[in-house]
């Protein structure tokens, strides 16, 4: 039987949490590493929404959001809470993070405006630390907040923030996670 197949993108977080679920379940695919400017017309043909990741499985099954993967490799059931901090983390964080890193493709967007209100979610992360499932599909979030302008976000009172990003960031499976793919071609 073929492996599913996994459409990605190195650098995108919502990839990353997939990658992350894959890899802590040892869970085989075959790694298709998509460069977003220059779709693949299989990627295109089964998710025409042309966002990562993707997964095909071997049924022909199409699952195209990063948390259904997530749930679907691990076999995870969301608790309230962990909806709670997934929609904060997917809506109101994405939404300034997004405005913070690239304010030039929002209208009116004030960069440290947006920096200040993403700023909040990571105050309150700083004082219930995730683990386990919902870490990982938070952490490559913070990940790009923190390495748009890592000097500002080290010198931020966040020391649990800090320590938990750092330990994600060294393990073996983020290591793993992050193996750079050559991109894939038909």
């Amino acid at each position: 039987m073929a492996l599913p197949i996994l459409y990605s993108f190195r650098r995108c977080p919502y990839a990353m949490r997939a990658r992350m679920a894959i890899v802590r379940t040892n869970f085989e695919v075959e790694h298709r590493e998509v460069i977003l400017r220059d779709r693949p017309e299989h990627m295109m043909k089964i998710s025409p929404k042309g966002t990562v990741p993707v997964l095909l499985l071997a049924d022909g099954t199409v699952i195209e959001e990063s948390l259904e993967i997530m749930e679907y490799v691990q076999s995870w059931k969301l608790t309230t809470d962990e909806k709670e901090w997934i929609n904060r983390n997917d809506d109101e964080f994405k939404f300034h993070l997004d405005r913070y890193k690239y304010p030039n493709r929002y209208e009116d967007a004030d960069k440290i405006h947006h920096r200040t209100q993403a700023s909040v979610f990571i105050h309150d992360l700083d004082d219930q630390i995730p683990n386990g499932n919902l870490s990982d599909a938070i952490f490559p979030f913070i990940r790009q907040f923190a390495n748009h302008d890592r000097e500002w976000f080290d010198s931020q009172g966040w020391n649990n923030v800090h320590k938990w990003l750092e330990e994600n960031l060294s393990s073996d499976e983020f290591k793993i996670c992050m193996i750079k793919h050559p991109q894939w071609f038909p």
